[in-house]
């Protein structure tokens, strides 16, 4: 049986009321709120969030494949699966492969890695897509369009829920589209675009696959499928016979947002934090033609040890008080830059030689004394033994904030004070580190705080990425 095993998903801290981007440019709203990734997060940091998630409970060396989807790659040209496995911690020998470029790109990864998994070639893979779109200021998407991530792993034992079939159609179609020198998506014609390509293309692989396995609407349980939009949304529910307020998966439009390559995915997670073990699964996804699956939940779901997924990142958030801060965030919008240096540009040798102590986050503990110490030294700051250490990660430890100092002035944060902290990490250790989605009136000595994977700046076209930590939430 080959099927999903596991399961993660990550939405930022920060949301923005869509009222606050009616008053912004005195248009009608859509209502609720739209997911905000933070400045210092990009779709690589985020799919690192939740890809660690779904691996919460796994050996690492259970893990044989990695596979990245997004439509908002950092780089042009580099992968990015390659920064996410490092991130994870995951083996050497892990396969990657990023997929980009279309909003199905997280089902087209989804069918690679069970193909993957039914050929033998990897027996664990995890396909996580995230996407951090921009639409035009002003216009639908810009208030439709949010950030977040998912991740799904798969695998041939202990599986959560079977992958019973699937069924995909190519279809070119110029809806939506973004090309190199563009900075928002564009789109055609809203009408056409919905009808000739979104509902004819998605009823035609739903009904495909229903027909494929001898199935009616009737006997899906839940129906998970992507829509650009609430409207569309309901309208194919009901065009291929579903009753939208029981059958159908939340799209997350009002909490959320469109997240792209990643609503799908996102929406089958949530799915599943809700299924019980009989449970028959519809997942559907569209863009140049769309892929459908059915899925059957075991009694194995039952099993699986907690994870935040969507329904606890739903209940952690912080409003952004204003429509600009989010332009900041999005660099849409120039403001006087801090009186400091610019970073220097980082060295490729210096990220390559340090790779492991800095993506994966790794110390040392003394193998004389049990001291953990970071970053590692050659000689024990406790016991002076020499060259006598053992790895230890600090990227999966929690922490507590020893002290602090809060910086107005002199930052990089649009959103100040930034905060400097000195961690003292549980098991051992002290840590110097930047503190990130915080409510400055909840900062307090002895505070709670995690690991999270942020972009710490960007210099030369090269990503600089770190950890910081956050307050437990």
């Amino acid at each position: 049986m080959i099927g999903i095993t596991s399961y993660g998903a990550y939405i930022p801290f920060y949301r923005l009321s869509r009222d606050e981007l009616a008053r912004a440019w005195g248009r009608s709203i859509l209502g609720g709120e739209k997911a905000v990734a933070n400045f210092d997060e990009d779709s690589v940091t985020m799919a690192v969030a939740a890809a660690l998630d779904s691996i919460d409970g796994f050996a690492r060396d259970q893990i044989g494949g990695l596979f990245f989807a997004t439509t908002t790659s950092p780089y042009q040209e580099k992968g990015c699966a390659s920064i996410i496995a490092a991130a994870a911690d995951l083996p050497r020998d892990t396969r990657i492969a990023d997929f980009c470029n279309s909003l199905r790109s997280g089902t087209i990864a989804l069918s690679s890695a069970l193909d993957a998994v039914n050929a033998g070639s990897a027996d664990n893979v995890i396909v996580t897509a995230a996407d951090c779109r921009l639409g035009a200021a002003g216009g639908e998407s810009e208030q439709l369009f949010g950030d977040g991530a998912a991740a799904v792993m798969l695998g041939n034992s202990e599986v959560i829920a079977s992958i019973e079939g699937s069924f995909s159609i190519a279809n070119e179609f110029m809806d939506r589209w973004r090309s190199g020198d563009d900075v928002s998506v564009r789109s055609w014609e809203a009408r056409f675009v919905i009808s000739e390509g979104y509902l004819a293309t998605m009823q035609e692989a739903i009904s495909g696959i229903l027909k494929k396995h001898g199935l009616s609407a009737k006997d899906i349980n839940k129906a998970v499928f992507y829509a650009p939009d609430p409207r569309s949304h309901t309208t194919l529910a009901r065009s291929i016979g579903f009753e939208p307020r029981n059958q159908v998966q939340d799209p997350l439009h009002t909490t959320v947002g469109n997240a792209g390559a990643a609503s799908a995915l996102m929406m089958l997670v949530a799915a599943l934090e809700e299924s019980k073990a009989g449970d028959m699964i519809l997942l559907a996804n569209y863009s140049d033609g769309a892929d459908a699956f059915l899925l059957q939940v075991t009694e194995q779901i039952d099993k699986l040890g907690k994870r935040r997924g969507v329904k606890g990142h739903l209940g952690m958030k912080m409003m952004l008080p204003r429509y600009e801060l989010y332009l900041e965030f999005r660099e849409l919008i120039e403001t006087e830059p801090p009186n400091f240096p610019e970073p220097i540009s980082p060295s490729p040798v210096v990220m390559w030689r340090e790779r492991k102590k800095n993506l994966a986050l790794y110390g040392a503990k003394c193998k004389q004394c049990g001291m953990v110490q970071y970053p590692p030294q050659r000689v024990c700051i406790n016991c002076q033994a020499k060259d006598d250490f053992e790895d230890y990660r600090f990227s999966d430890k929690t922490g507590r904030l020893f002290t602090y100092g809060a910086n107005y002035l002199l930052t990089r944060d649009p959103n100040p004070p930034e905060f400097y902290s000195y961690v003292d990490m549980d098991g051992g250790g002290r840590m110097v580190l930047l503190m990130t989605d915080r409510d400055p009136t909840e900062v307090k000595i002895g505070m709670p705080v995690e690991m999270t994977f942020r972009r710490i700046y960007k210099s030369a076209g090269i990503n600089n990425y770190y950890w910081k930590c956050k307050p437990v939430r």
